[in-house]
Parts: C-alpha cells; sequence; structure tokens
C-alpha cells in the first residue's frame, strides 16, 4: 500500500508510480479513484475500489491523506483483506480549517465541511502529475471520479491514453431532478417536480462548488451508478436518453455494498451487535441521522421521547455530524439526553456515542426497522438488508430519496415530509406513532415483507448472471478492451 505524504507534487506522483509493481514492461489497465471527501462518497468509492480489484485490475484510491485515513478506518462491510489490496495515495493540499457543527443552524446541510471541500480542489495539480506517470507505464488510465470533484480531473484531456467515468453516489431518482434543474426544463418526472430544488436542501456555498465541476463533466465517457435496474429503471431510462448522456455509456451496478458482509477474524464483537444478539428478531428499531447531520437539543428531547413512548425497543447511535478533519482531536458538544432517559429505557433501548457498524447492524435479525435522515448509502443498504425505514431528511438528496423509498418502492413510511411550502416540524407523538406503525401494525408487517421481498431481488442482482454483476462485467470488459 503506497502513500505519498508532503512532498511536492510530481516527486509525489513519481514516486508512488515507480513504487507499483507491473509484471510486464507496460501494463495494461490501471484504475484511479478520486472521491470526494464526504463520508458518504468516501465509503462508496472504496465500495467501488473492492469490486474493480476482484477483476485483478490494479486500483489506486488518491486523496488527501486524513480523508484516505478516514476512508480506511470506516471500510465498514469490507473484507479488511480486500481493502489491503487497494492502492492509497496521499496527495498534498494546504492545511484546511475544520470547525464544529452548528447545531442551532436552519439549514441543515453540514456547512462545516465546505472547507474540506474547498482545499480538495488543490488535488488538480498532483493528481495531473500522478495521471501522467501513471500512463507511460499503462497502455490505459482510467479515472473514476465523484461528479462533485470532476474539476480535479479536467487535465485528463492533455493525457491521450487515459479516460475518466463519473461514479453517482445518488440515487438515479434523485440524479434525474437535479439535472433537469441544472439545465432549467422541466422534470419528466411530475413527482419530482413538487419536492423543493436542489437550492433550497443545500448552501450557498456548496451551490457554487457544484458549478466548478462542470467543465470537468463534460469530459468523462461514461456514468456508473450505485443502484440497479431493479431498483429504478424509469429513471436511468431517463439518465440514459440522448437529451442527458449525448452518447455516453451507462452502468448500474450497485448495490456495492457486500450482500454477506465478511466474518470477523480478530474474535472481536462491537458493543453494539452483542447488545443485538439479546434481543428478538424484527424487534429494534434502529436509528441514527449520518454523518453529515448534527440534532438540536430540542430534536434530541423529541426523538428521546418519542422512543421511550412508543415503548419499543431501539438502537440509537447518537453523535455529532463529522468534522472536515474528523481526526484533529477537539474536544466536541456533549450532547446531553432528556433527565434520567438512560435509566428509564435501561433493557429496552441503547444509546451509543461513537461510530457504529451500520452494514452489520442492518443485516443483524433483531433489528426491524431504521429510522434515517434518508442518505443514498443508508437507503442503499437498507434496502439490501431488508430493513424498511422511517424516513426523517435533513438535507441535500436526502428529502428526494424518502420520496422514492415511501411512495416509489413502497418500503418505509414518513416521519418528516418536505414540501415546496413548508417544512413539517416533528414532535415526540409523531416519532412514537411512527415507531409503533413500523415495528408492531400490521400496516409494518406489510412494508417490512416488501423491504424484504426487494432486498431478495436486488441481492441477486449482484450475484454472479445477476443485472448489477453482468453491467460490472460489462464496464469492466470497456475499459479493458483492446485499443480501438
Amino acid at each position: 500500500m503506497e502513500n505519498q505524504t508532503n512532498n511536492p507534487s510530481a516527486a509525489a506522483a513519481a514516486a508512488a508510480a515507480a513504487a507499483i509493481d507491473n509484471t510486464t514492461e507496460k501494463a495494461q489497465v490501471t484504475v484511479i479513484i478520486v472521491p470526494f471527501p464526504a463520508q458518504g462518497h468516501l465509503n462508496q468509492m472504496l465500495q467501488l475500489s473492492c469490486l474493480i480489484s476482484s477483476y485483478s485490475i490494479p486500483v489506486h484510491y488518491v486523496g488527501s491523506a486524513v480523508h484516505n485515513r478516514q476512508a480506511q478506518l470506516r471500510s465498514n462491510g469490507l473484507n479488511p483483506n480486500d481493502v489491503a489490496g487497494i492502492n492509497f495515495h496521499d496527495l498534498p493540499i494546504p492545511p484546511f480549517a475544520s470547525p464544529p457543527p452548528d447545531p442551532n443552524s436552519a439549514n441543515k446541510f453540514p456547512a462545516q465541511l465546505q472547507p474540506a471541500f474547498d482545499a480538495t480542489l488543490n488535488l488538480r495539480q498532483p493528481l495531473a502529475d500522478f495521471m501522467r506517470t501513471m500512463s507511460e507505464k499503462h497502455r490505459r488510465v482510467v479515472v473514476i471520479h465523484d461528479p462533485l470533484i470532476a474539476s480535479v480531473v479536467e487535465d485528463i484531456v492533455s493525457i491521450p491514453n487515459a479516460e475518466s467515468y463519473a461514479f453517482n453516489c445518488i440515487s438515479a431518482f434523485c440524479d434525474v431532478k437535479y439535472l433537469f434543474e441544472m439545465m432549467g426544463k422541466p422534470c419528466p418526472v411530475p413527482r419530482l417536480q413538487e419536492l423543493p430544488t436542489i437550492e433550497e436542501c443545500i448552501t450557498d456555498g456548496v451551490l457554487r462548488f457544484i458549478a466548478l465541476q462542470n467543465e470537468g463533466l463534460q469530459l468523462r465517457n461514461g456514468d456508473l451508478h450505485n443502484t440497479c435496474r431493479l431498483l429504478e429503471d424509469p429513471y436511468l431510462d431517463i439518465l440514459e436518453s440522448e437529451e442527458i448522456a449525448g452518447g455516453r455509456k451507462s452502468w448500474a451496478i450497485g448495490p456495492l455494498i457486500p450482500a454477506k458482509l465478511p466474518e470477523k477474524t480478530d474474535g472481536r464483537r462491537h458493543d453494539c451487535l452483542t447488545w443485538l444478539d439479546k434481543q428478538e428478531p424484527k424487534s429494534v428499531m434502529y436509528v441514527t441521522f449520518g454523518t453529515t447531520t448534527t440534532l438540536t437539543d430540542e430534536e434530541i428531547e423529541v426523538v428521546a421521547n418519542g422512543l421511550e413512548q412508543s415503548k419499543h425497543k431501539f438502537l440509537w447511535v447518537l453523535r455529532e455530524a463529522d468534522k472536515g478533519n474528523v481526526f484533529d482531536g477537539e474536544e466536541r458538544r456533549e450532547i446531553q439526553l432528556p433527565s434520567g432517559f438512560e435509566r428509564r429505557v435501561d433493557g429496552v433501548g441503547m444509546v451509543f456515542r461513537e461510530w457504529a457498524p451500520q452494514p452489520e447492524i442492518l443485516a443483524h435479525e433483531s433489528v426491524g426497522g431504521f429510522m434515517s435522515h434518508c442518505g443514498w448509502n443508508s437507503c442503499i443498504e437498507s434496502i439490501t438488508m431488508g430493513v424498511p425505514i422511517a424516513t426523517w431528511p435533513m438535507h441535500s438528496d436526502q428529502p428526494t430519496n424518502a420520496v422514492l423509498v415511501t411512495e416509489i418502492l413502497r418500503t418505509g413510511l414518513c416521519v418528516k415530509e418536505w414540501t415546496k411550502e413548508r417544512e413539517m416540524v416533528v414532535i415526540a407523538s409523531t416519532v412514537e406513532s411512527i415507531v409503533r406503525r413500523l415495528m408492531g401494525s400490521e400496516e409494518g408487517a406489510e412494508v417490512r415483507k416488501r423491504a424484504e421481498d426487494l432486498a431478495a431481488v436486488v441481492r441477486r442482482a449482484t450475484e454472479e448472471g445477476g443485472a448489477s454483476r453482468l453491467e460490472l462485467d460489462s464496464f469492466v470488459a470497456h475499459i479493458t478492451r483492446q485499443n480501438e
């Protein structure tokens, strides 16, 4: 595993490429993965890296030292041996501010990450140097980047034997909405026209950042999607239309999360899983709002009171949203629960305040529901594991994903609904009601059955001969093709 740090970009790129052990004078194809520095994106890109590496193609995961470290530390649901087979390259970026999240911000988007986003734009020159050095050693260099960081890949136009592809970390349903909004055209899906615009779900800062990626995106040869046609075929058809794709190829290769999670080899079992081992099947509501959401004191009280009043078992992962540098070690806000809450729910609920292995939790037989912010990473994991979702979207693509889950797939119930007219305020009785409906009613049982049936279909798609596996095979065949 190569890690290059604190070197001038050209020297770092040359040293990294020189360290690669090629078995022929000029190796055939190599893949460079360029992730966007937010947890859900880092995670999906690492899953993709492991899948491509399984075809015996060398894969190089490039980014800042701090974000590469974050991706490796939080590689939940992946085989450690597979992760060890990925070449991580730390490319230099300038220092960036890492402020704490603001729980009382009127906009739930994680604005505290903006300095990290902005600093990552400085990857362009060291990445260009790395791509050029790799191009001298390989017949073809394939760069797969997040659409949100396309600008750092723009120098690919100067490398004749390199080509780029965008890996979309959001649902096709949401991608359709965003693309038609950015084109200023009416969306062909009427329900999407009724949802809040992207401008209403993010900050002005990140909107400006997205605009910087347009030129780089135009250079891509095709698109990859972390979804499957069995889930989102109508929306993938729209994305592949001439109006949108313009002749570019497209592959729906998801879900990327392994349907069968690897067994732990170190003998240690996470505290959350140990607690779940003692619970009845399908009896526990798993509650967490992702790595980019910070709840207000009032929201924490609402969730706590609603869970307690529901009388159903729960596992609540309660932590602050990530900072730009998750390793800076600075003291964080101490999240307060209602007085006596943990004592009163002892034996019924567990509150865990650190990083937790979400795929393993969702796959546990005791988990029967998931109260979620509806980031696509969480949605696709829940869909794969057959767990119905109580949707409480916070920002970005989440309101759109919530509609996909509750109205299109019908594998969840709505805690909080976003409309163009107003943003609903959640109260404790709403949380209580949704938990009871999902966990203890005939309606909830029907939703759970649909989720489990859908999971079986989706998992088959990723098996040998399945729809998504065939598309992944097709993509690998495409990037390893002989020169035209």
